[in-house]
């Protein structure tokens, strides 16, 4: 049988398109860094909403080359390179597994916004992760109205990637031979050594670096600037221009999962506080740039940050202590700052059961992330004396590392075998909702939630059904009418998920009031602190959480956590 994902629940079609292009044809933000001098191209998919009468064929899940990417995720859980190669040559349902996006379909101007410009987000993937292994999360906010740009990371920590020479042309079959490099992953390690900070923060200062251009790339296809796509069979790029909202600042929304939480956290807060007094102390700084850029207009304290099981490790290099300890710019003490509303934190349950981890995430989504433990009083804005709330921090009980990326939906018997990851539609649901909500309260307007991801609430809230705050009601030429449905099918206002969480199954919230001394050393500080460990408590822990609905608990062993944080 062939693995198959779910349809979105979204009323638009979703569209997807690959998009790579010379790097050289890009304004960077900063210089290029000193192990990326090889990679000359930048790779994203990005997925849209799409016409209704979109028919195009579907894409593949798996990347091409396909052998090769099968091959190096048999490696990856352990086959040898002889094994992994035989692996990649029997017959695989794999290899037609299809995401329910429609390869280079037609989008449209949003008409839920007056200039027709749709909201945007970067999404950036953890380890051995690539552009296709969150198409779930991604397609499922396009099918809501958002457009999706999701790189693929050649610092090391896709599976596997492929990089363009721009100057080549093919010459033989496959049409990769000759003019693309083949990278594998690259295995570090999670050990809590010097030569591990040292390692990640070269793949940071890539993925910063990419991050970076990734916006450039947003700002020029919007503004119709003519680019050479090597994917030569996508569609003109034209068709996007002037419909993304990319221009106002602090509109664009950044998410990650993983690896990529903690690369969103450091390009955020980077480029926030790029030349500020409190980072001159920085030898070496991961991303520094330029002040009168796009990318530092664009970052303010309103962009909505969403962090998907953050892997925490690789902000605790003692050698970046100065950005560790500044907040996520929702918390600035400046006017307008929304605090914890505009930064949404989901985490699995076996993050949750790594106690000292747990309590390092409390920290750095909290105001003063500096501070040993997390206190209430630290909540308000010093600019208007207005108190600020903590971020929108959840869990989802029953869930693995895995869970939010496409793995689980596809493989639900393996991935529940091998990581007791379970429940896998039920996670992506609840995260869905999250996302959409946390949108919706800072002003993105997208589509009202589906009943479809509502079955796991216990009872309806009668005031939900009935509202009509950020309703989204417009048509044109045909396109979906958000909200045909009655308001029993769809809800514009989905306030459940963040106000009664205790009545939705197996979703519970996370009090980072009074968390973070079960955390390890912050960077060079000691405060009585044991040093971080790379393995998962299998204690419980004292933090406040709540959930409603059991689904039995997780054992977390440190070699399923090492293999976890890399997928």
């Amino acid at each position: 049988m062939i693995p198959s994902f779910p349809h979105y629940t979204g009323p638009y079609q979703v569209g997807s398109i690959d998009i790579e292009i010379p790097v050289s044809e890009l304004e960077s933000p900063v210089s290029t860094p000193s192990d990326a001098s090889d990679i000359r191209t930048v790779l994203v998919r990005v997925f849209y909403p799409a016409t209704s009468e979109s028919q195009d064929r579907n894409v593949y899940w798996l990347p091409s080359p396909q052998r090769q990417s099968l091959s190096a995720y048999a490696r990856f859980v352990g086959l040898g390179p002889a094994a992994a190669s035989i692996v990649s040559f029997i017959p695989r349902h794999t290899h037609y597994t299809k995401i329910p996006a429609h390869k280079n379909a037609a989008t449209f101007a949003s008409p839920l916004a007056s200039d027709g410009r749709w909201p945007t987000a970067i999404f950036s993937h953890g380890l051995a992760g690539c552009r296709n292994s969150y198409s779930y999360i991604a397609g499922s906010l396009a099918s809501h109205g958002v457009i999706v740009f999701c790189p693929e990371h050649r610092d090391g920590s896709a599976i596997l990637t492929m990089v363009r020479n721009p100057s080549a042309r093919a010459r033989r079959f496959p049409n990769w031979w000759g003019t693309a490099e083949m990278r594998l992953y690259l295995d570090i390690g999670h050990e809590v050594t010097a030569g591990t900070f040292k390692a990640r923060d070269r793949q940071l200062r890539i993925r910063l670096w990419e991050l970076g251009l990734v916006h450039s790339l947003i700002i020029a296809i919007d503004r119709g600037q003519k680019l050479s796509n090597l994917k030569t069979s996508a569609r003109s790029l034209d068709q996007f221009a002037d419909k993304m909202d990319v221009h106002r600042p602090g509109k664009m929304v950044f998410m990650g999962h993983s690896f990529g939480a903690a690369s969103i956290v450091q390009f955020i807060k980077s480029v926030y506080y790029a030349n500020s007094p409190a980072l001159k102390g920085l030898a070496d700084p991961l991303f520094t740039p330029h002040r009168d850029s796009n990318l530092c207009a664009q970052i303010t304290h309103e962009n909505v940050v969403i962090l998907l099981d953050m892997w925490c490790l690789p902000l605790f290099d003692p050698s970046t202590t100065a950005l560790l300890e500044l907040p996520l710019p929702a918390y600035d003490n400046v006017r307008g700052a929304p605090g914890g509303k505009a930064i949404l934190a989901v985490d699995s349950e076996q993050f949750v059961k790594w106690s000292e981890h747990f309590h390092a995430t409390a920290r750095i989504v909290s105001k003063r992330p500096g501070q040993r433990v997390v206190s209430q009083e630290d909540f308000v804005n010093q600019a208007t004396g207005a108190k600020m709330d903590p971020a929108r921090f959840f869990w989802v009980h029953g869930s693995a590392h895995m869970n939010q990326s496409d793995f689980c939906v596809l493989f639900p018997w393996l991935t529940k075998k091998m990581f007791k990851a379970g429940h896998p539609e039920q996670v992506l649901r609840l995260n869905l909702r999250a996302q959409l909500q946390v949108l919706r309260e800072n002003g993105v307007v997208v589509a009202e939630t589906s009943a479809k991801d509502r079955v796991d609430d216990e009872r309806e809230d009668a005031n939900n059904r009935s509202s009509s705050h950020g309703s989204a009601r417009a048509s044109v030429d045909g396109e979906p009418e958000l909200g045909h449905e009655n308001n029993c099918t769809r809800l514009s206002y989905d306030n459940t998920i963040f106000d009664m969480p205790d009545t939705i199954k197996a979703w519970g919230r996370v009090d980072i009031f009074g968390m973070g001394a079960e955390s390890a050393n912050f960077g060079r500080k000691t405060d009585g602190a044991k040093p971080m460990s790379n393995s998962a408590s299998d204690q419980g822990t004292s933090a406040t959480t709540s959930t409603n609905g059991g689904q039995g608990d997780l054992e977390i062993s440190q070699e399923t956590l090492a293999q976890q944080i890399s997928v």
